[in-house]
């Protein structure tokens, strides 16, 4: 069937003339060949209208004349589509989503600056991203499971929400960033973990790391919600600038990490959770940290465990080690005497299989001390803070 544009888009670029070749339409325009897309780019300078292209396009698409786009650019499921570009496109205030582009070899937009949301994924065989003079500006990247080797050609300041993941052939991320107001995750892959530099990053809401082999946190001084690193090749987790914590701390299962150091941190607002950090033998990098508006909960084979400045646990106390903990649990059985600890308290080194709170561990014969009573009370508000946790970090 003939496309529809080519007789619409003549007579849509004539009425606009007048008003330098701006197109308007309502609702989303469909091309189904390369004629639909220069019939567009052809015809209009800008054009405001999403665009979307049909699953069975097998041509490559080029949107050459187009220099602003408002409204989304949308590919999804075409798998025959080897290209697409707009080589004159400035601005695209919308949403560029490429989903599912198994054949998709080249997507071209070297003059782009700024877009609203970039949403990539499942794009196996793309290596570039085609922005070849820089884009500075997007609230959204997402780029997930894709063949690209770099992210060469992303260089924004701010964002609201990045997403990186899972994309093998990426072996680094860094960028000048200043902020960002929701979250941002970075994941590797179990083979080819990532490294992370985000040494310009004053302020962040929710920061979550996976599967990276080092991760560079220098100027981070406020985070507004949650820090999270799992399974990561780190040898050392550092936020030296860091003073406060929104929401929570999670360090769960990075096998090579021997040393966390916050060294400004006063505050976290909700829990600390620590566990199956196999390496990491003793807990002495919050020499500042003064309150806890949550849990703190410690599980792995460390020996040490001390923050000398705190005043304030509001919620559960946990501390179970392979190790002789008794020197720490002597120290925080007596914060929770003295109610420094509000909640319920739980303390036991030299065990078998320590665990986070609720965990009943098997002893290896002394090295510590338990309050029995309290763990009673910690079995029964294991799952309310494990749903805590989950909801804060994921």
């Amino acid at each position: 069937m003939p496309s529809i544009l080519k007789f619409a888009l003549p007579a849509l670029a004539v009425a606009n003339t007048a008003f330098g070749a701006s197109c308007s339409v309502s609702g989303t325009t469909t091309i189904q060949n390369s004629g639909d897309a220069t019939a567009i780019a052809g015809s209009c300078s800008t054009f405001t209208g999403s665009i979307a292209v049909a699953t069975g396009t097998t041509d490559d698409i080029a949107l050459d004349g187009l220099k602003q786009l408002n409204g989304n650019l949308i590919a999804k499921n075409v798998t025959g589509l080897k290209r697409i570009g707009a080589s004159n496109l400035e601005t695209h205030q919308g949403d560029m989503v490429f989903d599912t582009l198994t054949s998709l070899a080249g997507a071209d937009f070297p003059l782009l600056k700024s877009v609203t949301s970039l949403k990539w994924s499942a794009l196996p065989v793309l290596r570039e991203l085609g922005f070849t003079n820089g884009l500075q500006k997007a609230s959204t990247i997402d780029i997930q499971n894709t063949g690209l080797r770099d992210l060469n050609g992303i260089s924004i300041q701010q964002a609201d929400t990045i997403n990186l993941a899972n994309n093998p052939q990426i072996t680094s991320f860094g960028l000048s960033l200043g902020n960002v107001t929701q979250s941002l995750t970075i994941a590797g892959t179990a083979g080819n973990k990532i490294k992370v530099d985000l040494s310009s990053l004053a302020w962040a809401a929710n920061l979550t790391f996976r599967y990276c082999s080092d991760v560079s946190l220098g100027s981070l001084q406020t985070l507004n919600g949650s820090l999270g690193f799992y399974n990561n090749d780190i040898e050392t987790i550092s936020a030296p600038n860091l003073t406060t914590v929104g929401r929570a701390i999670a360090v769960i299962g990075n096998d090579k990490v021997n040393n966390l150091t916050f060294s400004q941190l006063t505050q976290v607002k909700a829990d600390i959770v620590i566990a199956n950090n196999s390496a990491l033998l003793e807990i002495d990098g919050f020499s500042q940290l003064q309150k806890i508006g949550g849990a703190f909960d410690m599980s792995g084979n460390f020996s040490t465990v001390e923050t000398p400045q705190i005043n304030d646990i509001e919620g559960t106390f946990n501390l179970q080690s392979s190790d002789n903990v008794t020197a720490a649990c002597d120290f925080y059985q007596s914060l929770q005497k003295n109610r420094t600890i509000k909640g319920s308290f739980f303390c036991k080194g030299k065990v078998v299989d320590p665990g986070q709170q609720g965990h009943n561990p098997t002893s290896q014969g002394g090295g510590g001390k338990s309050n029995s009573g309290s763990h009673l009370s910690a079995v029964n508000g294991a799952f309310a803070l494990a749903a805590m946790v989950a909801v804060l970090l994921f």
